[in-house]
């Protein structure tokens, strides 16, 4: 088993959904897991809504950014255990070879940037989002990886981006 595990979550704009994975498996996941987060195109900023729900849950945001997922594809990059796309256009595009051949999902979320409403519709959006992160990433960390062999694994995180894993939270092996 190794010692330690390095996840990637990536989003189209890495301005709140995959910012907000990063931030809840940094604190959740230490120090077995450490965690990242990218853009295909980059915002360029991280969302003041997303900054908020990291810390309500009082979560630490130092040296969150929005990035490009070029910084992970390059020789100094950490070598990626695990890749979630955690929205759906990011999914859909040609990714680039990650370093260390890593276990790829799809945990799509609603995208609560693209939300135009009043202040508490687009907090709730927000918040919504952060709530479904947060459990999919609790059940990945839940999963016995020592004892998993890689389809059993593919499997299993590929069940937690479906609903069904976020309604029941329960998985058997």
């Amino acid at each position: 088993m190794k010692n330690t595990y390095n996840v990637l979550f990536l989003c189209t704009g890495n301005s709140a959904r995959s910012i907000m994975a990063e931030a809840i498996l940094r604190r959740k996941g230490a120090p077995q897991f450490h965690s990242f987060s990218a853009g295909s195109h980059p915002a360029g900023r991280v969302h003041p809504e997303a900054l908020r729900q990291i810390q309500l849950a009082k979560l630490p945001s130092d040296g969150l950014r929005s990035k490009s997922w070029d910084e992970f594809g390059g020789p100094e990059a950490p070598k990626l255990d695990f890749v979630f796309t955690v929205c759906d256009n990011a999914a859909k595009e040609v990714c680039p070879i990650w370093p260390g051949q890593p276990m790829t999902a799809h945990w799509g979320v609603p995208d609560p940037a693209g939300i135009a409403g009043s202040p508490e519709q687009v907090a709730r959006a927000f918040r919504d989002a952060f709530t479904r992160l947060d459990r999919r990433i609790s059940l990945f960390l839940s999963l016995p990886l020592s004892t998993l062999d890689k389809l059993a694994l593919k499997k299993a995180i590929d069940r937690i981006g479906s609903e069904r894993a976020i309604q029941c939270g329960a998985f058997s092996f």
